[in-house]
């Protein structure tokens, strides 16, 4: 091919050449088939590209002075770093004591320099045992800060495969496990901007990840229907959230930290079949006394203000030592309040009465903990002329505006509340109930994260920015057409 478009310079005289002189248009024409020939061999298949261009997460597993790993079956693990060059153990531990750092290699031990880095691998689909859970991907081990540093390197898609099924029920309907799979896609690549040596932890500090033993046929089509879809608004990944339960309502977020965000406003959810919808606690006096060691206990709780969703806000309580004055997080925390969507009341042990019917009495299997107050980075867009997709829920058990005050002999304190979480974003029992009266997943998203869009990835040269993408993503396995492009017609999962 390129001695073809060689010779065709110099031997086709085309119009106004002479023989062995070619004329400017040839030469130009061998030149355009020379750099089509070079892109046709060079360039990789937009296939290839699709698929290659997957972002990678680093995801910090544990912080711990020893690592156990072993692989699944026959298959053995694949380690560089250790003396010897790559080693294919069954099993590796690693410990980290002061300054000292060992392996133990299929029971071989040897002493490794404390700055080195271990990689492991496997060819297994199986994954990485690491404890008592699995992971696909690559494991870095470090010593860092006298303990030992593990990182899973993983595609986000099958990050988000786990990611599903650790945040929600995987027997949920799709609906609601596909808006899950974008709001987590969506916190997962804003988090890549973040520096460091990994991107997000696999606790609820970022969003739960348990590996393979959480992935299921449902969670996995959740994130391939939805792959690289991701919400924005101006243009750009944003900064949002979601917990477990509202309670009814969910919160704004300028009345939760510092800064309010035009796609997180307060909603009405639709969690009325939450186990936490209703919910109370008892505390008695020792716990008090435990928890609020200023004023030595607690004989009257004055809530100062709440929010326009009736969340507290301020509270100033008092007991036999004096007053403090808390803020409505700072109070659900001193207390393990599962909201402050809250009333209180003070009893003495004979006024102790049952729960109200409507009151759910709960503990933190029932609520799901890998569920709660979990933060992501979401978006939605609420499209012109949509009408709301249900009437607001019942009211509340609060006052949004009145300030009261309960006191009594201190003995107890009753606390009524509704919801789990902070209340901001989108609310997963609220996304269930959604999907079980027929809302797709955009639809539950535009609910919860008004004015975004839901579209396809695309990163600016600065990764904490998403420019608004193109109609087609950057790494979606789509069929390509016969001239080499990428059909748009799959290039949304639903039409």
């Amino acid at each position: 091919m390129l001695l073809r478009a060689h010779a065709a310079i110099w031997l086709n005289p085309g119009t106004g050449g002479t023989l062995g002189r070619p004329s400017i248009s040839s030469v130009r024409r061998a030149f355009v088939a020379v750099g089509l020939v070079l892109v046709a061999v060079i360039a990789p298949s937009p296939m290839a590209l699709a698929r290659g261009r997957e972002p990678q997460m680093r995801v910090l597993l544990l912080e711990n002075n020893q690592v156990s790993l072993r692989s699944d079956g026959a298959q053995p693990l694949r380690v560089q770093g250790l003396p010897g060059g790559v080693r294919r153990p069954q099993r590796l531990q690693l410990s980290l004591r002061g300054t000292r750092l060992s392996a133990s290699v299929d029971g071989r031990s040897m002493l490794l320099a404390p700055s080195t880095l271990v990689t492991v691998q496997n060819d297994d689909p199986r994954g990485i045992w690491l404890g008592s859970r699995r992971y696909r991907g690559v494991l870095r081990i470090s010593g860092r800060g006298g303990s030992l540093r593990v990182v899973n390197s993983l595609g986000v898609e099958t990050y988000l495969a786990s990611v599903v099924g650790s945040e929600m029920p995987h027997r949920w309907p799709l609906a609601a496990l596909q808006a899950q799979a974008v709001a987590a896609r969506t916190y997962a690549l804003k988090q890549r901007s973040r520096g460091g040596a990994w991107d997000v932890k696999a606790s609820v500090a970022s969003q739960v990840y348990r590996g393979v033993e959480s992935e299921t046929p449902s969670t996995r089509k959740a994130v391939a229907s939805t792959r690289s879809l991701v919400l924005v608004h101006g243009g750009r990944l944003i900064d949002a959230v979601f917990h477990s339960s509202s309670g009814g309502v969910t919160e704004a977020s300028g009345m939760v930290w510092r800064r309010q965000y035009p796609y997180l406003v307060s909603v009405p959810d639709h969690d009325q079949h939450s186990p936490v919808h209703r919910w109370e606690q008892w505390f008695d006096p020792a716990g008090l006394r435990q928890r609020l060691p200023e004023t030595g206990g607690l004989q009257a709780v004055e809530v100062l203000s709440r929010s326009g969703s009736g969340r507290v806000r301020q509270a100033r309580v008092r007991g036999p030592g004096g007053s403090l004055v808390l803020s409505g997080s700072e109070l659900r925390k001193r207390l393990g309040l599962k909201s402050t969507l809250v009333n209180f009341e003070m009893v003495t042990g004979r006024q102790r009465s049952p729960v109200e019917r409507h009151v759910r009495r709960v503990n933190a299997a029932a609520s799901g903990g890998s569920r709660i107050d979990r933060i992501t980075a979401s978006v939605a867009r609420q499209r012109g002329g949509r009408p709301p997709l249900l009437a607001a829920p019942p009211p509340l058990l609060v006052s949004k505006t009145s300030v009261r005050r309960w006191s009594a002999g201190g003995l107890q304190l009753l606390v009524k509340g509704q919801g789990y979480g902070h209340g901001v974003g989108m609310s997963q029992w609220g996304a269930h109930g959604l999907a079980e009266q027929g809302a797709d997943f955009r639809s539950i998203l535009q609910h919860y994260y008004r004015g975004a869009e839901v579209i396809p990835y695309r990163p600016h040269h600065d990764p904490s920015l998403a420019l608004k993408p193109p109609t087609e993503p950057l790494w979606r396995d789509m069929p390509i057409s016969p001239f080499g492009t990428v059909s748009l017609s799959s290039a949304t999962p639903f039409q």
